[in-house]
């Protein structure tokens, strides 16, 4: 210890001495009280001695300007943090450390504005941690930091404000417009930062999913609300694109929010001034929600065939049309789409699913014909499940089940006799537009 403090004189003694002529301007009127617990709190921060820095620090924070050292009121947020934590119990004595702390970095934006950003940020991060018992201070608190941070702003803020944006709203404290833009703000933001690499990138997008997530969950994007709130601003800018772009998004993430006329101008204001897959899909959104086959099999084809969309992008958008077509009775369209879901599938994700559809298509015809033909498309059914299941191990529950029930509709050995087929030969199904080429299979 005593070698400590020989230290620490001697370390203020030479920068009292190295800077004796310009002291009194940068460490204030009293710079000898400034330069010496500047130093000795110095020496204990560096050591991670906290508990002998801070009265030290305290000193210095009282004799210095703000503007002496950046690291005067830097170290003074790890300082202070570390007296919050270990006071976490002493409600009153914490908060008032919380206090302390904004004050500090409040400092640190308008003394050091070069260091600002990271200042605010820091600053963003310490309110969550330390002020959850207050939502609405740290709503009020983060908000104002992503204002002006903006892009700039690390992505997990705009998750916390959005996270705390929807309690305050769950307990009623806000009102469902004051959330839904703090969802706007925080996807323009974010979808608005060029990642410096592809973690970053990942990050960002994972951010931009749980925003959405919460939001969803917050169940304030009700179709009401929305119509209530964006009525009036596209009456008043009709012509705003972005508007009708944002109003688009939105509704498309709502439940049963499509089927409406603010929907479908906007849809179609973004599809005449941008035509593009993603504005040809949200128009097949909209006819399908209608039930309008006609048109909603032609926007979904216009989407599908931009040159902007992706194999996987094509992959979904015929699985899309695939359910759709089966359940408004067109089964051709519907397996020709599963298919081709299927075949574009690059990365697993639908393959299993499509192939699945495929065979819940084919098991659910009722074919026209002699025994053989009324049964022959169970077999093709068979084929799709066990295609499903060998694609995506998660489906093999559902997919044995379907199989189960389809081999059950399977002729009697005698039937196929009768019609001169036998196990494992050759058969082609044609079925409601549909056409397959399966393998005979009988019950033993």
């Amino acid at each position: 210890m005593k070698k400590i403090v020989l230290s620490i004189l001697a370390a203020a003694m030479a920068l009292a001495g190295s800077q004796k002529l310009s002291a009194q301007g940068k460490f204030g009127p009293d710079s000898t009280e400034c330069i010496k617990y500047l130093s000795y709190y110095t020496e204990y921060y560096k050591q991670k001695n906290y508990e002998s820095a801070i009265p030290n620090w305290r000193q210095a924070y009282k004799y210095c300007p703000p503007t002496a050292r950046y690291s005067l009121l830097s170290d003074g947020t790890t300082l202070i943090r570390f007296l919050i934590n270990k006071n976490a119990k002493n409600t009153e004595y914490k908060n008032k450390l919380i206090d302390s702390l904004m004050v500090i970095y409040n400092q640190r934006v308008e003394f050091w504005p070069k260091y600002a950003t990271s200042s605010l940020n820091n600053k963003a991060l310490d309110m969550y941690n330390f002020m959850k018992d207050d939502p609405k201070a740290l709503f009020e608190g983060l908000s104002a930091i992503i204002e002006k941070t903006k892009t700039a702003t690390k992505p997990n803020i705009f998750l916390f404000n959005m996270d705390t944006a929807c309690q305050l709203y769950k307990d009623e404290n806000i009102d469902p417009e004051t959330v839904i833009n703090t969802y706007e703000t925080s996807i323009e933001y974010l979808s608005a930062i060029k990642p410096k690499n592809e973690t970053e990138g990942k990050l960002i997008a994972k951010t931009i999913e749980d925003i959405e997530s919460l939001f969803i969950q917050s169940k304030v994007a009700s179709c009401d609300n929305l119509i209530a709130l964006f009525g009036p601003r596209v009456e008043a800018d009709p012509e705003n694109l972005d508007l009708a772009k944002n109003v688009v998004k939105m509704m498309s993430i709502t439940e049963g929010c499509t089927d409406n006329d603010l929907y479908l101008n906007a849809v179609n204001k973004m599809y005449v001034a941008e035509p593009s897959h993603n504005s040809a899909f949200f128009l097949y959104r909209l006819y399908s929600s209608r039930g309008d086959m006609e048109n909603a099999v032609k926007y979904m084809q216009e989407a599908i065939d931009y040159e902007e969309s992706d194999a996987d992008t094509d992959a979904d958008y015929y699985y899309q049309l695939g359910a759709f077509c089966f359940k408004n009775g067109n089964p051709s369209k519907a397996f020709e789409s599963a298919v081709k879901a299927a075949e574009l599938d690059t990365d697993g994700d639908i393959k299993g699913k499509a192939y699945m559809l495929a065979g819940t298509i084919w098991g659910s015809q009722s074919c026209p014909g002699d025994e053989i033909t009324r049964r022959a498309p169970y077999w093709v059914a068979v084929d799709y499940m066990t295609k499903a299941k060998n694609a995506d191990e998660s489906l093999a529950e559902d997919c044995d089940n379907y199989i189960r029930q389809y081999r059950s509709y399977f002729p009697q050995t005698a039937e196929a006799f009768m019609y001169d087929i036998t196990d494992g030969q050759s058969y082609t199904v044609s079925c409601a537009g549909m056409r397959a080429t399966t393998t005979v299979r009988t019950q033993k």
